[in-house]
Order: C-alpha cells, then sequence, then structure tokens
C-alpha cells in the first residue's frame, strides 16, 4: 500500500481503490451522513461502486426540533435521488447526552478543534462498530465533503477505528474534484434545507451569538 497518504491525497487513494473493486459482486458501504446537502453528491457518486446503507447519526445536533428537521431532509433525498445501486437508511439513535460527555471539559474551545474531533469519533466509532456488526467491506463518512471539517483528522481517526474494529475505511476527501460544488447544486436542485451552523449548540452560539433562549 506504500504507507499513509499525504494530506490531500485521500482522493486519489479512493481513485485508486475503486478502479480495483472487485468486477463480480457489489461491494457494501456503510456511510454515515451529517445530513442531506452534504450526503447529497456522496450518495450520487458512491452509489455507481457500492451498494450503500446510510446511517444518521448525529447526537451533536440541538435542538432536538432541528435534529428531526435535518432527519426529515435526508429522508426526502433518498426519496428522490436516482442511483445506480440502493441505498437504504438506518436512523441512529438521537443521545445528546453522549455528546455532552464526549466533549466535556472542551466547551469553550473553537469550532475546528479538539471539540470537533473528539466528536468526528464518537460519530465514527458507532459507524464502525455497527459496518463491523453488519459484515460490511468498507465504512466511511460525508463530514469531509464540508471545507469546514478537517478531512486530515477525519482519515485518521477512521484509520484508528478500522484497525480497532477489523473492517476498511474508504478514504476520501469528498469537497475535492468540485464535491461540496456539486452539493451546493443538488441542494438547489432537491430543495434541500441548508443549514446555517454545523449542528451542536456551540457552533450555533457562534453563529447566532449567545441569546439567553439558546439550549
Amino acid at each position: 500500500m506504500g504507507g499513509k497518504p499525504n494530506q490531500g491525497n485521500y482522493q486519489k487513494e479512493l481513485n485508486r481503490l475503486l478502479e480495483n473493486l472487485p468486477k463480480d459482486r457489489v461491494p457494501t458501504l456503510f456511510l454515515h451522513s451529517c445530513c442531506a446537502p452534504c450526503s447529497s453528491y456522496v450518495l450520487e457518486y458512491l452509489s455507481q461502486f457500492f451498494a450503500i446503507t446510510l446511517f444518521y447519526y448525529n447526537p451533536n445536533i440541538a435542538p432536538q426540533q432541528e435534529y428531526e428537521r435535518r432527519l426529515s431532509e435526508q429522508r426526502m433525498l433518498l426519496e428522490q435521488l436516482p442511483v445506480k445501486h440502493p441505498v437504504r437508511l438506518i436512523q441512529g439513535m438521537y443521545e445528546p447526552d453522549r455528546f455532552y460527555e464526549q466533549v466535556k471539559g472542551l466547551e469553550n474551545e473553537p469550532e475546528g478543534g479538539q471539540r470537533c474531533f473528539r466528536c468526528y469519533e464518537l460519530r465514527l466509532r458507532e459507524a464502525a462498530a455497527l459496518a463491523q456488526k453488519g459484515g460490511f467491506d468498507y465504512f466511511t463518512t460525508t463530514l469531509s465533503i464540508s471545507p469546514y471539517k478537517n478531512a486530515q483528522k477525519l482519515h485518521e481517526i477512521g484509520e484508528c477505528l478500522a484497525k480497532e474494529y477489523g473492517v476498511a475505511q474508504l478514504p476520501s476527501d469528498f469537497k475535492k474534484c468540485g464535491g461540496y460544488q456539486r452539493s451546493v447544486t443538488l441542494s438547489g436542485e432537491y430543495g434541500l434545507y441548508r443549514q446555517d451552523y454545523c449542528g451542536c449548540v456551540f457552533s450555533r452560539r457562534q453563529r447566532h451569538g449567545d441569546e439567553k433562549n439558546l439550549p
């Protein structure tokens, strides 16, 4: 394999992997989704190669009404988006207490720092565990499509979990090759709600200010 890829080469690694997929069967992918807009391009792209189980697991999202709205958008997208191979949706548990425990002590960290890395790990760990249980060939997440997410850190966390759970991580930086812009285009075509904050109460406060009525 030639060792760990350098930052920014994950798309090249993915291209090589896709070129060498087996021809006699459709491999399976357990794909964590953070939201419908981010998953739009990733599903359009990867459903050409994989039978995908889409895993909506985001205990970081607050408030619960926001969580439910994003979940509804995810379902709507799956009903409309044409795909080559089947995509099915699994809804994870909404367990915000687990998120707050995961990031305890990091509440005042800036966006994009250690608190976010803990959140990555929480969601990717759940995906890796279920991918192992279901006997999937690969797991990965849509998170790297966002310009605000650290693809290198996502890859590092995913590789550690891949070794721990014995399921291969699909290397990715989905924002590359126009992926992010394509997700914006698809969001417009399907009328998807594009949220203006990442999801957690901390990112919401940073975006909207420290209003007293925020949870």
